[in-house]
């Protein structure tokens, strides 16, 4: 197996995105710096794709959006949607496109990140999740292509990012549920090797450690961003013989999932089960009961994304750098605690 940019990175003692600067001959590379990486690709024996690197220098007008290979996911789930908005919003005020590159004839997502690279069809890449030690990242690297996450990269300082302080939020709505003296709580989560999963449920247990609480295994539930798993998740805290009296979903999908499973069981929200979700989409307001949900502010996480990824390709001399987006708890009837005529309260 080849080296990669990241071998050639470790080796000079710089980051990736330095590699890539050396690559595309960028002039706030010192020669010192330039001199080293050069002489490490050569022991390495290592070559940038040609073609990927003549992205640099052609422009096709073009934003690409890798759509996850898991699309049911993606078109159940209202978030992916207003992130699309909100990067076609930015890339229409700019002048550009949007590309989708969408599961098909069998290849994966790396395959299809690697062909976009390689076709010129786009300027660069969105990627609308971040997963642990993901290997998307190493191959829009290794093929030059300017890309931003949506969501913490585990690796700092190879891409630019846009996400929330998910561990805060979480902390925040775990917290909001504390106060209202609820001591059992549950957490139905995404998949766990997603980054956003871990950095929710992180906060989740700081707050119910600083609290004195210990954190439950049997109160933990991981499945897909889908209704369906909220349920399931939901049924198997219910089953518990100490069920516990409030659930954190940490996406709203989930959230109705869990409220559809702990209603036809019997148990009526907020009465018997509070359930708080995350994202704040608008069927949030009009489940029944209103549901509680932390708002992500996702539309703005998707005109940022775009807006970064711009500012890149325009001055490709920029440093690679991540910004947080706010959130807020919106309050509804689903956790037992609202204002009844505020102006969000979702009272009906």
């Amino acid at each position: 197996m080849g080296s990669n940019i990241k071998d050639v990175a470790l080796r000079a003692g710089v980051s990736p995105s330095t590699v890539s600067r050396v690559l595309a001959k960028n002039p706030r590379i010192s020669k010192e710096t330039s001199d080293r990486v050069r002489e490490v690709m050569r022991d390495l024996n290592y070559h940038p794709n040609a073609v990927a690197r003549s992205l640099v220098k052609q422009s096709s007008q073009t934003l690409g959006i890798l759509i996850p290979n898991t699309i049911e996911q993606f078109l159940q789930n209202p978030f992916f949607p207003e992130v699309l908005r909100g990067i076609a919003q930015s890339a229409q005020t700019a002048g550009y496109d949007i590309f989708l590159s969408t599961a098909l004839h069998g290849l994966d997502d790396g395959q299809r990140l690697a062909q976009m690279a390689r076709s010129k069809r786009v300027d660069g890449v969105i990627l609308l999740t971040a997963r642990v030690h993901d290997p998307l990242l190493d191959i829009a690297l290794d093929n030059g292509i300017p890309t931003v996450v949506i969501g913490r990269p585990d690796a700092e300082g190879t891409v630019s990012w846009v996400n929330n302080d998910n561990k805060k939020a979480a902390y925040d709505v775990t917290a909001h549920l504390l106060d209202l003296g609820h001591r059992r709580i549950g957490f139905i989560g995404g998949a766990q090797d997603l980054i956003v999963t871990l950095d929710r449920l992180a906060g989740y247990s700081q707050a119910l450690e600083e609290r004195g609480i210990v954190v439950d295994p049997y109160l933990l539930y991981s499945g897909e961003f889908h209704e369906e798993a909220g349920c399931q998740g939901m049924v198997r805290l219910l089953a518990l013989a100490d069920r516990p009296s409030a659930v954190v979903a940490s996406d709203d999908v989930l959230a109705f999932g869990a409220m559809r499973a702990a209603g036809e069981l019997g148990y009526r929200i907020p009465e018997d089960m509070a359930v708080t979700g995350f994202n704040d989409i608008p069927l949030a307001k009009l489940a029944n009961p209103p549901l509680t949900s932390m708002n992500v502010n996702v539309f703005e996480l998707g005109q940022t994304a775009a807006r970064l990824l711009l500012e890149q390709l325009a001055r490709p001399q920029l440093e690679v750098r991540g910004i947080t987006v706010e959130h807020e708890l919106v309050v509804r009837r689903s956790c037992g605690a609202w204002a009844p005529f505020g102006p969000d309260s979702g009272w009906v």
